[in-house]
């Protein structure tokens, strides 16, 4: 066989691959999952499969012995926050093969993920695609059709470069993740009554104080009011270094959670800024990585006028 070679200025083929599964049912589920996990298992590559619960449990059984190869993680859990996945699941798990191709299931949006998570989802799936630009990764995102909202799909093809369901495998002509990474940087909901205090460097210990008297107030637990109050801390000592020197924090319950938001007069411009992996010492460098971490959601805007950013703790 003769290869005839790429014209002159033809760019290279990226090693990453970003596929989006649409499938309708159990059997168009394990249709595109389980070859894409059999196949890697059979070239040698490192598999990791992330979805929800359910879904879990469907595609290990259809595995069979061959399961006993592949990481399995919950994501309704491991990514409950859609801020998390990439520096603690895809990256966790790429970042320990760092020979040959590494393959991974995410499924990061399902039926039940409420209104106030999905734009940190689509943003989420907008940024895989800077997060892992020309590594040998493979990641297949299965997307319930029948399940999600038509703006769902649409994003979705705005986040895949390559689409797959029941009639095959084609480049999506919809294809701009940095389109979604704007329509979802919107500003974010007003709430409808919220405790609130300004704050300077030399404040933060009342930021703190603050935020564990309302964590309190609103009944989080004592391990989620510990996790929270280190997550003000870093946002707080973000807004008075990298934010105009102030900040506000405002704090409210909501939908079984309580909401902390930290606002400033600064911008960000790093689209990755938080997913990131880094070492997680004690000597800074941590932030928003360390809030996404622990918290279950976290929402941003940012923008010229300054930046706001809520953490979401379960109640």
């Amino acid at each position: 066989m003769i290869v005839e070679p790429a014209p002159p200025g033809t760019p290279p083929v990226s090693p990453f691959v970003h596929p989006a599964l649409f499938y309708s049912g159990d059997d168009e589920y394990l249709a595109g999952t389980v070859p894409f996990v059999r196949e890697g298992r059979a070239a040698g590559e490192p598999v990791a499969v992330a979805v929800p619960g359910p879904r879990l449990g469907v595609l290990r059984e259809a595995m069979g012995a061959d399961a006993a190869d592949v990481t399995w993680l919950d994501m309704s859990e491991a990514g409950r926050n859609p801020g998390r996945i990439i520096p603690g699941v895809l990256r966790a798990f790429a970042d320990r093969h760092t020979t040959g191709r590494v393959r991974i299931i995410g499924e990061p949006i399902w039926p039940g993920r409420s209104a106030t998570e999905y734009p940190a989802c689509a943003q989420h799936e907008a940024l895989i695609n800077l997060a892992f630009a020309d590594r040998a990764v493979a990641i297949l995102c299965p997307y319930d059709v029948a399940g999600l909202a038509p703006e769902v799909i649409a994003d979705a093809r705005a986040t895949h470069p390559v689409l797959i369901d029941r009639d095959g495998e084609r480049p999506s002509g919809d294809y701009a993740p940095l389109r979604v990474i704007d329509d979802h940087n919107r500003p974010l909901p007003e709430p409808p009554e919220a405790a609130r205090m300004t704050f300077d460097l030399d404040g933060l210990p009342l930021v703190r104080e603050f935020a564990c008297d309302q964590a309190a107030r609103h009944g989080l637990g004592a391990a989620a009011a510990g996790d929270l109050e280190i997550a003000v801390n870093e946002l707080a000592a973000n807004s008075c270094l990298h934010g105009g020197g102030s900040g506000t924090i405002r704090m409210w319950a909501e939908d079984g959670h309580v909401v902390c938001e930290i606002s400033d007069a600064g911008t960000i411009t790093d689209p990755l800024a938080g997913r990131r992996p880094a070492a997680l010492s004690p000597y800074g460098g941590r932030g928003i990585l360390l809030v996404n971490h622990l918290a279950d959601l976290v929402r941003t805007h940012t923008g010229p006028d300054g930046t706001a950013i809520r953490v979401y703790m379960r109640i």
